[in-house]
Parts: structure tokens; C-alpha cells; sequence
């Protein structure tokens, strides 16, 4: 099939390399503008380019979609179907009409819940057991078009963003080449969403950082691994802010008030949390200084029990 891909980060490239080992034609891809990153600025390029450049597949990056120059483009390339995949953009209706089969797209969420950016953060942070890819057509309202194919998995208690990212990206590319294939044999189911159900999952802010040590463990403990890598959990230990990237709940229970140190030794940094939960912090980074395990980091910050 001639299919036009759109996407943007290494989610959508596992995505892109499915369909081309399948042996579908793309016959070119869009994905965002290059951008400059980290400190020194260097302008970067998506993971869905480099893949695209080293497989000589043709890559278009427009600034603007409303304008009717991508309209032109798109209707140039002729695809059959366009597949999107975390492009991070939306596409107006006049370039969802173009191809025959539609657009079609790979969301990492069991649609209707978790609309929005940042899908696979907020099933952890709200303690979801469970979650999924949806691959639905396109609509004008964002993530709300018909569901053609839906693949679910079990969130392990421990497991983060980073990891299901990863789990949910190869998911979605294996459900994408047998929802393609349906399409193309016109055998792809189509299924209303139930909009009543909805719910959103906006992007990601450093807002959602700071650690309220008066909610209990388990769900300081969501927010630990929902927020891994970016903007990460936050908490302060004296005068020094740290991000926390690892923590753990413990069986331990405590009538100490929350947020005051029960322990900073060989097993970490244990805190006392709300409804007399407790949790160890493993893993993090002070500002200024780098990643490590915290039982390292208070042999050089020797924290005092007691202390909040």
C-alpha cells in the first residue's frame, strides 16, 4: 500500500520501520521541524528523520498545515492511506479528506480514555492497571474518531514511563501492519467511541513536580515513575532540591507526620507519607550534580532522621 506516514518521536519511528519491513511504499513522511536541545543549543532532528534519511524515504517537515501548502503536497504524493503516529499536530479536515482510505492513527492509550500528549504518563501517575494502543480514524476533535483496532497490557506496579513507553511502541507497531492489512482487504472494523467516557491526558509541565508527602506512598510512588524521564518528581533534603527518578513502597507503617525522614542509609531514603505510608526513594538527582542511587548520595548528604 502507498501510504504517507506522519510522526515525530522514537515511539512513531517503530511505527515507520513495521510498515517498512512489511513492504508498504512510503512514499514520503512528515515530522516536526528540527529544534535546538540540551544546553549548548545544537539543533536536533526526530528520530522519525533519521530513520526516514537512513532509509532514502522522503521527509518533509512544514511549519504550517493550514495554509494549503501541505494540502498541495500531500495531494502530489497521492497516498492511499496516512498513517500518524505521535506527530504532534493536527491535521485540518481538507488534508484528512485526501487519501481514499483515510487517515488513520496509533494512540498509546485504550481509547476513549487518556485523549491528549501525554497518554502513557497519566495512566501511571492516576494508578491505572492497565492500558493499551488504539489505532482509530481520524477525526476533526482531537483522539475522538472511530476505533478500527484496540490491544491491551497489563501496568506492572513498578514498571515506568520510560519502560511501557517502550512496550506499548512495539504494540502499537504490530497492531498498525495488521490493521493495514484489514484495511486493505476492507475486512477493518468501525466503532463509535463512547464520548461520555472520555478523559484527557494534557501535556506534561514541571508544575506536576513537587512530592506532597501528605498523599500516601503508593501514589507518591505513581508519581515517581509517571514522571520518568521528564519533568521527573521533585523533593527537597535541607536547602538541596533533587529530582527522584526510583522509589518503592514500603510494608513499614509509621505515626510519624509526613514528609519527615525515618531513615538515609545503605536502603535508601525513607520518608514517612500520608495515612502512615512509607516509601524509599532509590534513585536521584541533586540540581547541578548527576544521576545516582540515593544510598549514594547520603554518604556524601548525610541526612539526619527526624528531620522533615
Amino acid at each position: 500500500m502507498r501510504i504517507l506516514f506522519m510522526g515525530t518521536p522514537e515511539f512513531a519511528a517503530i511505527s515507520l520501520n513495521a510498515l517498512v519491513e512489511a513492504g508498504h511504499e512510503i512514499c514520503g513522511v512528515f515530522t516536526q521541524p528540527d529544534k535546538p536541545k540540551n544546553r549548548g543549543m545544537k539543533i536536533f532532528c526526530s528520530p522519525v528523520k533519521e530513520y526516514s534519511i537512513t532509509h532514502k524515504i522522503p521527509v518533509f517537515q512544514p511549519v504550517k498545515l493550514r495554509d494549503g501548502s501541505a494540502l498541495r503536497l500531500i495531494e502530489q504524493l497521492n497516498p492511499d492511506l496516512i498513517v500518524v503516529a505521535a506527530y504532534g499536530r493536527i491535521l485540518p479536515d481538507d488534508i484528512l479528506a485526501v487519501p481514499p482510505l483515510g487517515c488513520v492513527n496509533v494512540h498509546s492509550s485504550l481509547l476513549p480514555k487518556y485523549r491528549g500528549a501525554a497518554p502513557i504518563h497519566w495512566a501511571i501517575l492516576n494508578g491505572e492497571t492497565e492500558t493499551g494502543v488504539t489505532i482509530m480514524h481520524m477525526a476533526a476533535e482531537l483522539d475522538a474518531g472511530d476505533i478500527i483496532a484496540a490491544v491491551s497490557t497489563p501496568i506492572h506496579p513498578d514498571e515506568t514511563a520510560e519502560t511501557l513507553h517502550d512496550r506499548l511502541a512495539q504494540l502499537g507497531a504490530e497492531l498498525l501492519i495488521q490493521t493495514v492489512d484489514d484495511i486493505s482487504a476492507g475486512r477493518a472494523a468501525r466503532k463509535v467511541q463512547d464520548h461520555t467516557k472520555a478523559t484527557l491526558a494534557p501535556m506534561l509541565s514541571r508544575e506536576l513536580s513537587p512530592m506532597d508527602w501528605s498523599r500516601s506512598a503508593t501514589e507518591l510512588h505513581n508519581q515517581v515513575r509517571g514522571l520518568v524521564p521528564w519533568p521527573a518528581a521533585a523533593a527537597s533534603f535541607g536547602n538541596t532540591r533533587c529530582k527522584i527518578f526510583a522509589s518503592h513502597v514500603s510494608e513499614e507503617r509509621t505515626g510519624e507526620a509526613p514528609g519527615t525522614i525515618l531513615a538515609a542509609d545503605h536502603n535508601g531514603i525513607t520518608v514517612a507519607c500520608g495515612g502512615g505510608t512509607v516509601l524509599v526513594i532509590d534513585e536521584l538527582q541533586p540540581d547541578g550534580g548527576k544521576r545516582m542511587n540515593a544510598a549514594d548520595y547520603t554518604r556524601g548528604h548525610p541526612i539526619l532522621p527526624g528531620k522533615r
